[in-house]
């Protein structure tokens, strides 16, 4: 993202408008979100966190790329503020029949959308969307090709931070294809922020990104060196569908022995480390099945904490607006 879109989050006042990208919040908002978000859980078998600040509101989920979690999180998220949520995919659009992309938007605020999700395989979708749409509209980021995923990036965070807040000793590393994540560029930025004492970015030479795109991670082709001592596992999931004929990626076997996250690999990470992953998992891939399922894992807590982070943007997103 250039620095001119992250400045775009802002409103002339310093307040967040839109969530493009992590790259221009700072610790202070960062911390704010996530108390926030923390407010909204509740214990296991409870009731939801449910509040009005979004009553009368529209929010517009606007996912042009398939997903799970995040869709639904953002829906649950927008009902459970009291909004009323409009839920547009790539199949009912009429994008497909070869609408513009503004032309889409235009309709939308003609029918009172306030906030605008969007998923989008292309990148700066969300940041173009936020040039062209009215004062009172905003746009959250919920997953750019392979440049962002604020939202992934923040209950990442939310979700480390509930196991050890202590960032600045703290050594966290991500397996995978890092080329192709858009998470491990948000959740590498949001740690960045937060002064982690160590980023580790673990991955086969063919999927290892470009360093100038991860500053200050160290890049890593053996999981034995990336591991050791690591505070927090995250594991992620091989972009097939961003790859395309690459030469040098390992077969899956290949693959599992070498970069996979499982019970034999985590013997070099410290005793008490977490695991983490994104979704969705390819069992026996990127991860081991029963260490997904397992006590070290935090995989489920990581989708309950997207609801409560998607409500805190939300929230916070709703009480700019109530002043305007």
């Amino acid at each position: 993202m250039e620095q001119d879109d992250a400045k775009l989050q802002f409103d002339e006042n310093g307040n967040l408008r839109h969530l493009l990208s992590l790259k221009g919040i700072d610790a202070i908002l960062l911390t704010e979100l996530l108390d926030d978000a923390e407010g909204y859980l509740t214990a296991p078998g409870a009731l939801p966190a449910r509040s009005q600040s979004l009553a009368g509101r529209t929010v517009g989920n606007l996912f042009f790329e398939p997903s799970t979690r995040t869709r639904a999180s953002f829906d649950l998220a927008g009902r459970r503020l009291g909004a009323d949520v409009l839920n547009l995919d790539v199949n009912t659009s009429s994008r497909k029949k070869g609408e513009s992309i503004l032309d889409t938007i235009y309709t939308l605020e003609a029918m009172q959308v306030d906030v605008m999700v969007v998923r989008d395989a292309s990148d700066g979708v969300p940041a173009y969307i936020a040039r062209n749409v009215k004062d009172h509209v905003s746009v959250l980021n919920a997953g750019e090709s392979d440049v962002s995923h604020p939202t992934q990036g923040l209950l990442d965070l939310m979700t480390i931070r509930q196991h050890n807040p202590d960032f600045k000793n703290m050594t966290v590393a991500i397996v995978g294809d890092i080329q192709h994540s858009r998470v491990a560029r948000s959740a590498s930025e949001a740690l960045q922020t937060m002064g982690i004492g160590e980023l580790r970015l673990i991955s086969p030479p063919a999927l290892a990104p470009d360093a100038g795109r991860f500053p200050g991670a160290r890049i890593v082709d053996n999981i034995a060196d990336g591991l050791k001592d690591a505070d927090v596992v995250m594991a992620l999931r091989i972009q097939r569908e961003r790859i395309g004929n690459l030469d040098g990626v390992p077969g899956i076997d290949e693959y599992f022995a070498n970069y996979g996250v499982s019970y034999e690999n985590m013997k070099f990470a410290k005793p008490d480390a977490i695991v983490m992953h994104p979704g969705p998992m390819n069992r026996g891939i990127e991860i081991e099945g029963a260490l997904a399922d397992g006590p070290r894992s935090v995989i489920t807590r990581q989708v309950t904490n997207g609801v409560a982070v998607r409500m805190a943007v939300l929230d916070r997103i709703g009480r700019i607006m109530s002043t305007q």
